[in-house]
């Protein structure tokens, strides 16, 4: 399972970004409303930049950062032990943050993601030959931190996608279709149908255009 103390198993950032569009895309053809999606893709960010996100709509997210200077995931799980606000004054648990590189600090410098709100964060510049994080000292627990539940369907696994889609989304999900959209095989009107019988190929040309898929 993927989660900070286990990186081992994170997709190179290539790959985790064309992970993260399938995502997106799969979202957007099941749950047309924006409000009620869990995962989105913006490929036109800013110029050269990609920005992906999950959002439950209780408090938990995260946002990854594509840019020339590396990738860059920082991650919010609010009733996490180690949440800023279990800590008086709340504060961001120590060395999550601290060794983060400056040369993401153009990332730091947007405001929307919330440097205060941020249980873990993890990176990787294009010298690394891993995923890095900090140094911490993580207080006792399975997930201290939230990343081990948010970042489960980071594993490029359909079969994860398609269970987790039918337990949120209360109705069952064809794994064909995912894997289809996981290989990021053109869109067709039948992969469409397949997970959402009422949307047509056209209805997701806007989603399928920012997403870059």
């Amino acid at each position: 399972m993927i989660s900070t103390r286990d990186l081992s198993l994170l997709l190179e950032p290539p790959h985790l970004r064309l992970l993260c569009q399938s995502l997106a895309m799969l979202d957007a053809i099941i749950e047309p409303e924006w409000e009620s999606r869990y995962y989105s893709f913006d490929s036109h960010w800013n110029p050269g930049e990609a920005l992906a996100s999950m959002r439950d709509g209780s408090g938990d997210e995260y946002v990854i950062w594509f840019g020339a200077v590396g990738t860059i995931l920082k991650g919010f799980a609010h009733e996490s032990v180690m949440s800023p606000y279990q800590r008086t004054p709340p504060c961001v648990w120590p060395g999550v943050l601290d060794d983060v590189p400056e040369v993401f600090s153009v990332f730091w410098a947007n405001p929307a993601f919330e440097r205060d709100a941020t249980t873990f964060c993890i990176w990787r510049t294009p010298s690394d030959i891993s995923w890095q994080r900090g140094e911490i000292q993580f207080p006792p627990g399975q997930d201290p931190d939230g990343s081990a539940d948010l970042l489960v369907l980071l594993d490029g696994n359909p079969r994860t996608y398609q269970l987790w889609a039918e337990d949120y989304y209360e109705h069952s999900i064809s794994l064909a279709a995912v894997t289809h959209i996981y290989e990021h095989r053109p869109l067709s009107q039948k992969v469409v149908t397949l997970l959402n019988s009422d949307l047509r190929l056209v209805d997701v040309r806007e989603d399928a255009q920012e997403i870059g898929y």
